[in-house]
């Protein structure tokens, strides 16, 4: 459910790495989750005290966990399970850390990058409300019945309008990027367009990649079933470019094909990353050669992120001189209109 209470990336990435820490210091798990249960706040200590409580009680981590429902997301529920089969939960906890980080890391540059386009599309759109405002609150404008807008809106309801009108166009992109990070199947048409889209869908499957390639590093690394290992790396790609093809890549699977055959099938993959595959299954090192191009391709997310943040930076740039024009030509209509009739006999 899009409302669902779910643990923020913020927040999963500092969990992570304090359990990292713990756990590889040689804490207990039950006083880890004791203090953490005492140090959280909001939603997350009722969470993290069912974890506590249930952990005190006996249960695994992943047990635990699991009783929580969608709060943590299932590549995490799964990577703990596996890391207390093999034996490996601190490090698990430490390569989550280390990916929550890198993906809040690139959040960040992507808000900076386009920090300014935003703020001048927001000045422009306040330059327009403001003149809504002016042509219904100025007796002499209202009374010359000059409308800049040309859509009726003018003064306090007309600003009303307006606002209310950026506010539902605000939250449907609100409503459509968080159900896009929760594999919403209702914006499937949405990500297909997107992907369509020169230089966007490049950048787009860049960052697939790069989250398919990590995946399929810590899930094979530790030995979790390649099933297993496949259906979550696909998963987390949040892309329907990739994730469509889940039923039909675990059936090859069970069926006894290898990983490279079976991604090759779909026809979605690039080559470079097939070659990889392939060379990693023949050597027997694919999770270590998922890992080097999971560096490769975080690398090519970074430039790629650079590159969606100037295109939107020149969309917005594009938006707001369409804003100006519009202007300059509906004041210059307004006062050849004013002059004319002006000039008219009476």
């Amino acid at each position: 459910m899009l409302g669902e209470s779910r643990i923020s990336t913020k927040d999963l990435a500092a969990l992570s790495r304090r359990l990292g820490t713990a756990l590889g210091a040689g804490v207990d798990i039950r006083n880890v989750w004791t203090r953490e249960s005492k140090n959280a706040h909001g939603s997350a200590r009722r969470v993290f005290g069912d974890v506590r409580d249930a952990v005190a009680r006996g249960s695994s981590v992943s047990e635990a966990l699991d009783r929580t429902g969608k709060y943590f997301p299932e590549m995490f529920r799964e990577l703990v399970r596996v890391g207390e089969e093999s034996g490996q939960l601190p490090e698990v906890f430490r390569q989550l850390a280390d990916n929550y980080e890198h993906q809040l890391q690139m959040r960040r540059n992507f808000l900076g990058a386009v920090a300014w386009p935003m703020f001048e599309l927001a000045f422009a759109l306040g330059v327009v409300g403001i003149v809504i405002y002016v042509m219904g609150a100025i007796p002499q404008l209202q009374k010359s019945g000059v409308d800049l807008i040309g859509f009726g809106l003018r003064g306090g309801s007309g600003l009303l309008v307006y606002v209310t009108i950026l506010g539902l166009i605000a939250g449907g992109l609100f409503v459509i990027y968080r159900a896009t990070t929760r594999g919403a199947i209702w914006v499937t048409p949405v990500q297909r367009f997107l992907m369509r889209v020169p230089k966007l869908g490049s950048a787009l499957e860049t960052f697939s990649l790069a989250r398919l390639t990590w995946a399929m590093y810590v899930t094979l690394n530790t030995g979790m079933d390649p099933r297993k290992a496949l259906a979550l790396s696909l998963a987390s790609t949040r892309n329907v470019l990739y994730t469509q093809h889940t039923d039909s890549v675990l059936r090859s699977i069970r069926a006894g094909r290898d990983i490279h055959g079976t991604l090759s099938e779909t026809g979605a993959f690039p080559h470079a990353f097939l070659d990889a595959v392939e060379v990693g299954e023949e050597s027997g090192t694919l999770a270590e050669t998922m890992a080097n191009m999971s560096n490769l391709y975080q690398e090519e997310a970074r430039m790629a992120m650079r590159v969606i943040a100037a295109v939107m930076g020149f969309l917005v740039f594009v938006l707001v001189a369409i804003i100006i024009i519009f202007f300059i030509f509906r004041i210059a209509s307004a006062y050849i209109g004013i002059l004319n009739e002006a000039a008219s006999p009476i």
